[in-house]
């Protein structure tokens, strides 16, 4: 084995490995944080644990999910401002697995980039584990790779890995959706996370700054308002889940919008008829819309356009059921019913506003 002097070292290569020792060290006491029964919160073993019996589960199967952050990624490091983009992380995966009537368990996550910043990192797990704290699942581990060359100048990208529990024969959706249940939509916090692209796009057609106040928000800058991490709606969908056994079926509103997202988990014999002008358009999409000459369609399908999440739910218990998500802090809308499927998956009554 060479013993020179001179010899290369891995910092010289770009990868510093001191630097990740230090954001370990600053990162355990946020892993603790997201301790729930069934996961001790330590981190540095080869594998993270966990226990479904501590967690309460007889004969659970067992829902993953993965996602990431997209585009919205390149608003936050432009913008420097780096410490909700976690929360997006989780909120895109455990959103997809309470919709299968799935309980959080457990979550890992992926940070690449090219140079590795610990308190950057820091900020980043620190949203990471705050979604955890939301979506009652523990973070029990994740990788973080510094590769020089493969990222461009302060570039990183985030990918998330979420696994959760239901009782056998508790999953949704069920196999009794039938003509006029009733269709309910949970208001979303903002843009959520898909669609940056075009966002970005616009905001370059607007010439305004990240830094600049944002046209549709006079509290907050461009970049903070664009930021509003997505809404985690995993406690209060879960009340209602368990306290009504009225939920049939739930869509997480995500890329593709309305017309991509609720035929999924509707009976092909079934669509949803949605009244437009039920909802409750936040300024952000009128901004979007008008700056950049976006046609409602496509607002539609690219966007949440206000409602991040839609409930299927039997006609005699959909007040129940609303009520329940009201008293959790969620903003309701009924939104239509279902109605025998023609064509379409999707059929709009009214105008979305825009």
């Amino acid at each position: 084995m060479s013993d020179a002097k001179n010899g290369l070292t891995y910092s010289q290569a770009g990868v510093d490995i001191d630097a990740g020792n230090a954001l370990v060290e600053k990162i355990k006491p946020l892993v603790r944080s997201t301790r729930r029964p069934g996961a001790d919160g330590e981190i540095g073993g080869f594998g993270g644990l966990f226990d479904l019996k501590a967690a309460g589960f007889s004969d659970p199967i067992l829902v993953a999910a993965n996602d990431g952050v997209g585009t919205k990624l390149k608003v936050a490091i432009e913008a420097g401002k780096h410490d909700t983009v976690g929360i997006d992380l989780v909120a895109m995966c455990v959103n997809d697995l309470v919709v299968q009537g799935a309980e959080p368990l457990f979550f890992l996550d992926y940070f690449a980039t090219g140079k590795l910043d610990p308190d950057q990192g820091a900020a980043i797990v620190g949203g990471i584990a705050e979604g955890c704290r939301q979506a009652g699942c523990a973070l029990i581990g994740g990788e973080t790779a510094e590769m020089p060359g493969m990222y461009a100048g302060d570039d990183y990208d985030l990918a998330g890995f979420a696994v959760g529990a239901a009782e056998r024969g508790q999953l949704l959706p069920t196999d009794d959706v039938v003509e006029g249940d009733v269709i309910l939509g949970l208001a979303s916090s903002g843009v959520h996370s898909n669609g940056f692209s075009l966002v970005r796009r616009i905001v370059a057609l607007s010439g305004l700054g990240w830094d600049e106040q944002a046209p549709f928000d006079k509290y907050r800058s461009l970049g903070e308002a664009l930021l509003e991490p997505t809404r985690i709606y995993v406690k209060s969908i879960l009340k209602a889940i368990r306290s009504t056994h009225g939920i049939k079926a739930l869509a997480h509103i995500t890329g593709g919008g309305f017309p991509e997202n609720i035929p999924r988990v509707l009976p092909k014999d079934f669509a949803a008829e949605l009244d437009l002008d039920a909802v409750d358009v936040p300024p952000v999409f009128f901004w979007l819309a008008k700056t950049g000459g976006v046609a409602s369609a496509e607002m539609m399908r690219t966007f949440n356009c206000g409602i991040g999440m839609i409930l299927v739910v039997a006609a005699g218990q959909a007040a129940q059921v609303a009520a329940v998500l009201q008293q959790a802090g969620e903003e309701v809308t009924t939104m239509g019913r279902i109605v025998p499927r023609r064509d379409a998956g999707v059929i709009y009554r009214g105008q979305i506003g825009l």
